[in-house]
């Protein structure tokens, strides 16, 4: 067969999100659950079978792989992603409820859990990140294979093959019982929202809900957004357009690791990623930094950020401001050039130089273009009386530049005093910080109009197409031979924690009225689909952005996303900041959960683990990092209140996280409706939600006039809401990030098609990875993570001051 004639059958993506050819011709699916799907080839009009196609790990092109031209085409659809970067392979009968699949999860999980909850006490914070607990799983297991006895033993422990040793030992550690490891420790690894509440409520109200009230909160608020993603699987999980870029590299290491191993192609790129990791692993000594208030830089933390300007001017505050940024709130970072990969990297995010879609990188740059010039204009001008107070900062002030005194305007039961409020007046912005919160407050409304545009026909299509028949993804059709769960499930499981979260609100003494939680899980209802669509398709969702720096500015974002349903919240309950927490930890932690869940189950299509086992190992980690999460709080409480308390805390303890929790809520919660009425200084901040819900409308109405100009590729929503972006912490990486996304996502994937194919996601994953085990190691061995800190000796690349040599502005 021509290879030409292939060319046209190689599918794409139509509006419904199935796979056809040119003509609209669906994709065959008699017997599907026996067999790889084929395709039609028009010209021939006979079928392109799987064999045809080959698989991911073959030495050279496939002839999927090769264009008109007679050359790799690059990847470009995503159908692409689909059939050309992930293997079709599954084999239903590996065993994956075995020992050591249970025993790797619950200790993993138990770690993980454990480890993040201490740390979230510490002034160094950690995350445990999915691609660390993926690379260390798949050493533990591999040790397992060796010495378990069991049938399936390599080593000379051997035993009768029974079910008893099949369940010890069944043979090699395979893909599905890695896979289900991997989804179960992460997810019990992930710090609970409601924590963060329990400790605040403790620490600074004198209210300890009892351990009944604490755990079911925690419970119910962490699966309730699962029922959510449940219902909206059929749109957001089964179809080909629900890409998830940000899973590529873990997809791409699971296949290294466990598929064609006898493959020569599939030799060659597990040596790479080894030769990576170990590289990476290496080289993150040299410019490792700490926290980035007061940097505890290691070797040559200068590497975190190199500016030539600030080299050339060290006494320019203005250069500081613009080209500084290897330390935190320092600087913009403009042309800064940073060698840190825990910086420049994804870090376990969901957005990655080397794997994100360049149309979403450039939106995202642009966005951080716009920052810059606004950031550097607002302070010039002294809008806002912005040269009164720090240039970045996240904290409220007196308009004399004093640092604002929140617990001055409040009642004793922590509930707003206009009295106080009269005497002590609002508080101030820092300029930085007020359009950080504009553009946040925007992207709302531009995520709403850009799906409705963009995606809405889209997702009611595919809800049609699977009323009718079911999704035609060849990954979907795959995993037919697995037993799906049903919707009523997962409405059940909604309902039930909807019941065990009303029931803890009140028992908790939150303050959040019975319409106030129904008001929030409806905002999460609502925005599920929206940011989910996002999060599918292109890889962008800065809710849940996730970073692996040990950096408590890095994990305030975490925080700070939360600026538009914090605003609803203060302004339906005002005065009351505990109820603030409470509206917060169900309209935002329900939407995290859910966009959790659905991507470990697009994970678990792209991997062919069974459904079941996903939502099984997920929640069962969601369960235990719950409780163990619960237990450590309060332990650690008990034993060093006085330390958290104080606000510098020591080296060993920190309450920094929680007295920075607790100042948004107060700072939302007791003044949202004041700072934000109409009239008042702040008071266009609202209407920036209707702005924002405009600000699609002209570039749909330019691509309908002009298509073939691209209007389609800027992600408005990803464009406004990094309008922000650069107004807390390190900020050095932004221009090397773009410069890495324009060369991999551009340069890499048209002109070096073959080897980006092979290579660079797998490159991506062994950065990554190495890069989160030096964390790790780093923060125990020298970063003061086991109560020690050992600092490198001052040197040309380990100044004193800032990193990068730029005048010191804090």
């Amino acid at each position: 067969m021509a290879s030409a004639g292939l060319i046209h059958s190689v599918p794409s993506l139509d509006k419904q999100g199935g796979l056809h050819d040119k003509d609209s011709k669906l994709v065959d699916d008699v017997q599907v659950a026996s067999r790889p799907p084929s395709f039609i080839d028009e010209k021939s009009d006979s079928l392109v079978q799987a064999s045809d196609i080959g698989d991911v790990y073959a030495e050279g092109p496939r002839l999927i792989d090769i264009g008109e031209d007679g050359k790799e085409r690059p990847i470009e659809t995503d159908a692409d992603y689909s059939l050309r970067l992930i293997s079709l392979e599954d084999d239903p009968s590996l065993p994956i409820f075995t020992f050591r699949m249970w025993f790797l999860s619950l200790g993993l999980s138990c770690f993980g859990a454990v480890l993040g909850q201490i740390f979230y006490f510490r002034p160094q914070t950690i995350t445990v990140s999915q691609l660390f607990l993926q690379i260390i799983s798949y050493i533990l297991g591999k040790a397992m294979e060796e010495v378990i006895p069991g049938p399936g033993s390599t080593a000379r422990l051997q035993t009768a093959d029974t079910r008893f040793w099949r369940f010890m030992n069944p043979g090699p550690f395979n893909i599905k019982e890695h896979v289900a490891i991997t989804i179960m420790a992460s997810t019990a690894s992930a710090s609970a929202i409601a924590i963060s509440i329990f400790a605040a409520q403790d620490l600074y109200y004198n209210v300890r809900p009892n351990a009944a009230v604490g755990i079911f909160t925690l419970i119910g608020s962490q699966l309730i957004g699962y029922g959510t993603a449940g219902i909206m699987r059929s749109f957001l999980v089964y179809p080909t357009f629900a890409v998830y870029p940000q899973l590529m590299p873990n997809v791409q290491l699971f296949d290294a690791l466990h598929r064609g191993q006898a493959a020569v192609m599939q030799k060659k790129r597990l040596k790479f990623f080894w030769y990576i990791f170990i590289g990476i692993f290496v080289w993150e000594w040299f410019p490792r930094s700490g926290d980035v208030l007061e940097p505890q830089e290691y070797i040559a933390p200068t590497l975190t950020g190199i500016s030539i300007f600030c080299l050339a001017n060290q006494k320019s505050a203005w250069f500081t401001r613009i080209f500084g940024g290897a330390a935190g709130n320092e600087g913009l970072g403009a042309f800064s050039l940073c060698l840190d990969w825990a910086y420049v990297g994804a870090g376990g995010g969901s957005i990655g130089a080397l794997f994100t879609p360049l149309a979403t990188q450039l939106s995202l740059y642009a966005g951080c273009a716009v920052c810059m010039i606004a950031f550097c204009a607002c302070y010039a001008s002294n809008t806002w009386n912005a040269q009164n107070f720090p240039f970045l900062t996240q904290l409220l002030y007196y308009q004399n530049g004093t640092q604002y005194d929140q617990l001055a305007i409040l009642n004793d039961d922590f509930t707003l005093n206009l009295e106080k409020l009269e005497q002590q007046g609002l508080p101030w912005y820092a300029a930085s910080q007020l359009l950080y919160k504009v553009s946040r407050t925007i992207y709302i409304g531009a995520a709403v109009t850009h799906f409705l545009l963009w995606h809405s026909k889209t997702v009611y299509d595919i809800i049609l197409q699977n009323k009718k028949g079911g999704c035609d993804d060849p990954h979907y059709l795959k995993m037919k031979v697995y037993k799906e769960i049903s919707n009523w499930w997962y409405l059940v499981i909604f309902l039930a924690t909807t019941g065990m979260a009303l029931g803890t609100t009140y028992g908790a003494k939150s303050g959040l009225p019975w319409w106030g939680l129904f008001i929030a899980l409806i905002f999460a209802w609502l925005f599920v689909p929206i940011i989910g669509t996002l999060y599918a398709t292109v890889g962008y969702a800065p809710s849940i952005e996730n970073m692996v720096q040990a950096s408590h500015l890095k994990q305030s974002r975490r925080v700070l996303y939360l600026t538009s349903l914090q605003m609803l919240g203060g302004a339906m309950i005002p005065g009351k900041p505990v109820a603030n927490m409470y509206f917060s930890l169900y309209g935002y932690n329900t939407v995290v959960q859910s966009l959790a869940l659905l991507k470990d189950l697009k994970l678990g299509q792209y991997t062919k683990l069974p459904p079941r086992v996903t939502f099984t190992v997920q929640s069962i980690g969601t369960i235990i990092g719950g409780l163990l999460n619960f237990v450590i709080m309060k332990t650690v409480l008990s034993a060093q209140r006085q330390i958290l308390l104080d606000v510098q805390g020591t080296n060993v303890w920190s309450g920094q996280q929680v007295q920075s929790y607790n100042s948004a809520a107060i700072a939302w919660g007791a003044l949202g409706k004041p700072l934000y009425e109409t009239g008042t200084r702040y008071g266009f901040v609202p209407y920036m939600l209707i702005a924002g819900l405009g600000f699609p409308i002209p570039f749909w109405l330019l691509h309908k006039k002009y298509p073939k100009f691209g209007f389609d590729l800027v992600f408005t929503p990803i464009l406004v809401a990094e309008l922000g972006f650069l107004s807390v912490g390190i900020n050095s990486s932004v221009f090397t990030g773009f410069v890495l996304g324009v060369f991999s996502q551009y340069y890499l994937r048209k002109y070096r098609a073959t080897w980006f194919r092979k290579y660079n996601f797998l490159m991506s994953a062994a950065l990554d990875g190495g890069t989160s085990v030096m964390v790790f190691v780093y923060t125990f061995a020298v970063g003061g993570g086991s109560g020690t800190v050992r600092p490198f000796p001052t040197w040309a690349l380990n100044p004193k001051g800032n990193p990068d040599y730029c005048k010191r502005l804090t």
